[in-house]
């Protein structure tokens, strides 16, 4: 019996190396052809012509004419038939590329790269993709095979043929200098899935990919690139685990492989003999036992590691002895060749040995195009190599990527906003700055600094949620990502005195210094400290999409590789690109030539223009000044006065708190529910109607000219104080209050108003001062109070408030008006709108303060249908009912509260591009916003148009609020 599963397993492995063996990744589909342009090529050669084929040496975009003509030379003397560029620029290496290709007669040269993380690796100005160690926290392996396939289109567009990556060493090795975070991880599975993938993608659109560095580097604490890596490990253990992604590999199609500068005693019996250059590595293992068919290249022979073997022509010819196709950067072409062709000459090198690398590396160029070759158009390089396509596959890349490891208190994602008091402290020697700003798109987070420790936890002691951010250079996959001494203890002493979660803007490796994580509630690795990567990470700790990376490497006994929680997203914005929602760049930037007529015709000092798709914040800029051209400029966390926004943004959500708590119905009558209104002209109206401006109800009452001298236009001494007491408590502005009984004239003033004889929709205010008065009876406090518990705190508004200089400095608030008619005065931090002023700044109808971010929550909470941040604040059913229009039979376009779509022509409140379904307002002080369930847009626009005055009508009257909405509607895709 034992004997038979011997005899089987026997049988297993013998099929499975001839499939090995059958794959020839150099067989074009058109064989015949290819076979036929190779004889051609072949039969035409020199012997000199021929060994130039082998030598693939380096060119640079960054050196002088000198270095240009030695590799002219190198091209039209010694007929070196294979370049690869190094650093420079892509505009240069394109201009080069075509020069050194002129040059060639029988063959184009074969153009070879480094690009593992894409161009940026040799090439400034070109795009960075993210290291393998982040690749290999992914789990959605296509998303892998884009980024192949993405690279390969950079490559090909500068001229590349082969790109030396994916590398596919196994990093068991924590301390190993060179690979690392070039390593897709420790496991031989998730490293081999990756890289396949990667080859997969590239050469799908026809650039060969490399399998480095064969026959494993991950297992060392050396770098050949000084020295020779010495790999003590049995045949067994690097059959089994180093060579297990190269044989996956070569089943795939991988077209070339790079050997590697080490010392392998279990394979190579010369303990001074790389690997590179060993017939047992090269030639019995590599070709004959794993049956690979396609090139086989060296790693730099400019390496110490190979280079302190011999002298570089023995070198050179010893590799091609050992079984390489391809040498790489070979130094001393000119001896090299004599040497060579003694070799021949004493049978030492072979015309067949020779021959059968040129075959190989000619089908490789058939392969890669160079049967057909053209010209590298010159011509927008830059802008082709720095697409959103680019960025909006990295933005994909790292959202997969990031990896939560440990969340004990289960604040990951943080929610319960309004009961959160957060802090961010950051360590490590990288910039910060990036992640910073974005966690303050979803709430209040404060920078805490501390010269020293005692004075950190001091400070920290107000808070209930620390967030750490270990940012470390993100120059490149080799700088140090360990924490320093102090970071540890600085680490280990907030978190034993605070609710922490740690983000790791660097290695995983860096977790292997942490002593414990005992006290550590989160732990979140972003693997990078890039921009993106940190902007993406903030988001993601808000609950702006799922978490759902796996740990590449293992972190001791703590983590093991493949650890990751799964998070769910709630549903909070992200910020992100047009392409990411389905929306053009190109159009979008439209808006600023909208933005350019405002500023320069003056309509408005400044603003802000914010646009979201399917909940995807993908246009947010803020523009002008405050106020004169001197003055400071607009940032987005600047509030602006809503105006009547507040309508929608507070008494509105408060209505529907209130019909789904019961305390009111959209049939309820005035009598009913504010009994003041009883046996009153107005005591049947229904709520309803009232919000559907159909109540005939008069547009606006002046309250403010009651309380001035008619003939001087002065504010009469009795109503008014610069100073406040008990007599005069409402404060309408600075130094000026009110007398306190004022507020109930205003609302018997409302009450005791007379009604519009025809019945019609009439846009009025009073129904908002009524409504103030029905939520405050109902709820027993004054509306500020109320939205602020109910909704803004827990939104995570901390940009939205009614009375803003009780919140906000005077340089975060937008002026809106120089009064020269009531207050007299500069009106800044003070609501503009004469009647909520007079009621203390806070109005039904007017006085909420807030930036372009904070109401596209609010309007994102309503497009889906009343959740948010995973608070369900509304049923869906009721923010459908007052989306809806009760008396659209008599053409009022109003639902209950929000503004609809016009039905009337000559009405324009919006573009007209809209959908029924959508929904929105305007206010007074040049504020705008809409939203549409059918296309997912949310649209705000915030101004302060009635600076230096209202009669400033230039906004109004040329319609750009609603051409910029026309403007966003046309770019979606």
């Amino acid at each position: 019996m034992l004997k038979k599963i011997f005899t089987i397993l026997f049988f297993v492995s013998t099929i499975l190396s001839l499939k090995a063996q059958s794959v020839d990744p150099l067989r074009a589909s058109n064989a015949d052809v290819q076979k036929a342009w190779v004889d051609t090529i072949m039969q035409s050669m020199s012997i000199n012509e021929k060994i130039g084929q082998l030598f693939m040496i380096q060119a640079y975009s960054t050196k002088d004419v000198k270095n240009e003509n030695y590799v002219a030379e190198m091209i039209e003397k010694y007929h070196v038939g294979n370049l690869i560029f190094m650093q420079g620029t892509p505009e240069k290496q394109v201009e080069l590329n075509n020069k050194y290709q002129a040059l060639t007669t029988k063959v184009p040269l074969m153009i070879g790269f480094d690009g593992e993380w894409g161009l940026d690796m040799r090439l400034k100005n070109t795009y960075r993709f993210p290291w393998n160690m982040t690749l290999g926290a992914i789990q959605d392996k296509s998303l892998i095979e884009q980024l192949g396939e993405r690279i390969g289109e950079h490559c090909k567009r500068v001229g590349i043929h082969i790109n030396f990556a994916p590398v596919v060493d196994i990093n068991t090795n924590p301390n190993n200098p060179i690979i690392g975070n070039r390593s897709f991880g420790e496991k031989k599975e998730n490293v081999t899935r990756k890289s396949i993938a990667f080859t997969k993608g590239m050469q799908r659109v026809g650039v060969l990919a490399n399998a480095k560095h064969f026959p494993g580097h991950g297992d060392t604490a050396a770098d050949s690139h000084y020295t020779l890596p010495t790999i003590n490990f049995s045949k067994e253990r690097i059959d089994t685990l180093e060579l297990y992604p190269f044989r996956k590999q070569f089943d795939a199609g991988v077209a070339s492989v790079m050997t590697a500068h080490l010392n392998i005693p279990s394979l190579e019996d010369n303990p001074k003999l790389p690997s590179s250059l060993s017939k047992n590595v090269v030639t019995d293992l590599l070709q004959q036992k794993l049956g690979f068919l396609g090139l086989v290249i060296t790693d730099g022979l400019n390496m110490k590691g190979a280079a302190n073997y011999s002298s570089p022509a023995e070198i050179n010819l010893a590799a091609i002895l050992a079984g390489n196709d391809i040498l790489l950067i070979p130094q001393d072409v000119p001896q090299t060749i004599k040497l060579f062709k003694e070799s021949i000459e004493k049978g030492m090198l072979t015309e067949e040995r020779l021959n059968h690398s040129v075959r190989k590396i000619l089908r490789a160029k058939y392969l890669a195009g160079l049967n057909n070759y053209k010209p590298v158009n010159e011509e927008n390089v830059f802008l082709e190599l720095n697409s959103a396509t680019d960025e909006l596959l990295h933005r994909e890349l790292m959202k997969n990527a990031i990896t939560v490891l440990k969340n004990e208190n289960g604040d990951i994602p943080i929610t319960n906003l309004e009961n959160k008091k957060i802090a961010y402290v950051s360590l490590g020697d990288g910039d910060g700055t990036p992640f910073v700003d974005m966690l303050k798109n979803y709430t209040r987070v404060d920078v805490v600094v501390g010269k020293h420790l005692d004075q950190l936890i001091e400070k920290l002691k107000s808070y209930n949620l620390v967030i750490i951010g270990f940012h470390k250079s993100d120059d490149h996959p080799w700088k140090s990502y360990k924490f320093s001494n102090k970071d540890l203890v600085w680490l280990q002493e907030i978190a034993r005195t605070n609710n922490v979660i740690l983000n790791v803007f660097a290695s995983p490796y860096s977790l292997l210094q942490v002593t414990t994580f005992k006290n550590i509630e989160g732990i979140i690795v972003d693997y990078q400290n890039s921009k993106l990567s940190q902007e993406v990470a903030a988001q993601a700790l808000f609950g702006a999409f799922d978490m759902k990376g796996k740990l590449p490497v293992s972190i001791k006994n703590n983590f093991k590789a493949g650890h990751g929680i799964f998070v769910n997203s709630l549903g909070r914005l992200e910020y992100t690109i047009p392409e990411a929602a389905g929306m053009s760049s190109k159009k979008l930037e439209e808006i600023d030539q909208y933005i350019d007529t405002i500023l320069n015709e003056r309509m408005a000092p400044g603003g802000q223009v914010l646009v979201a798709r399917h909940g995807k914040v993908v246009f947010y800029k803020s523009f002008g000044h405050h106020a004169g051209s001197r003055s400071l400029k607009v940032v987005n966390s600047d509030v602006y006065d809503l105006a009547s926004l507040t309508k929608i943004l507070a008494s509105l959500p408060m209505l529907m708190k209130a019909e789904e708590d019961k305390k009111i119905s959209l049939y309820s009558s005035l009598r009913d529910i504010l009994p003041s209104y009883k046996d009153s002209n107005k005591d049947t109206l229904e709520l309803r109607e009232i919000l559907s401006h159909y109540a005939r109800l008069r547009s606006w009452i002046p309250f403010y000219l009651r309380t001035k001298d008619e003939k001087t236009g002065r504010n009469l001494k009795g109503y008014y104080s610069s100073k406040k007491s008990k007599k005069y408590n409402i404060k309408v502005a600075k130094n000026l209050y009110l007398n306190t009984s004022y507020k109930d004239s205003i609302q018997r003033l409302v009450r005791e108003s007379e009604q519009r004889e025809r019945l019609g929709y009439k846009y009025s205010d009073l129904g908002y001062y009524i409504i103030k008065e029905v939520l405050e009876s109902k709820y027993k406090k004054p509306l500020n109070e109320l939205v602020d518990e109910e909704f803004y705190r827990s939104l995570g508004l901390d940009r939205t408030s009614y009375l803003p200089l009780q919140k906000f400095s005077v340089k975060e608030i937008v002026p809106t008006e120089k009064d020269t008619y009531f207050r007299n005065q500069l009106i800044l931090g003070y609501v503009h709108d004469m009647g909520a002023a007079m009621l203390g700044g806070v109005g039904g109808h007017a006085g909420l303060f807030s930036n372009a971010n904070d109401v596209a929550k609010i309007m994102q909470m309503y497009l889906q249908g009343g959740t948010y941040g995973g608070v369900q604040y509304f049923k869906p059913e009721t923010v459908q009912k007052f989306n809806t229009r009760y008396y659209a039979d008599v053409r009022n376009r109003r639902g209950l509260g929000f503004d609809k779509p016009q039905i009337n022509p000559q009405e324009k409140p919006t573009c007209g591009c809209v959908s029924d379904k959508s929904f929105g307002h305007s206010g007074f002080t040049g504020t705008y916003t809409w939203a549409d369930p059918e296309s997912g847009i949310v649209y705000v626009f915030l101004s302060n148009r009635t600076y230096p005055t209202m009669k400033n009508m230039g906004l109004v009257r040329s319609n750009i609020r609603t051409k910029i909405q026309q403007t966003i509607q046309e770019a979606i895709q």
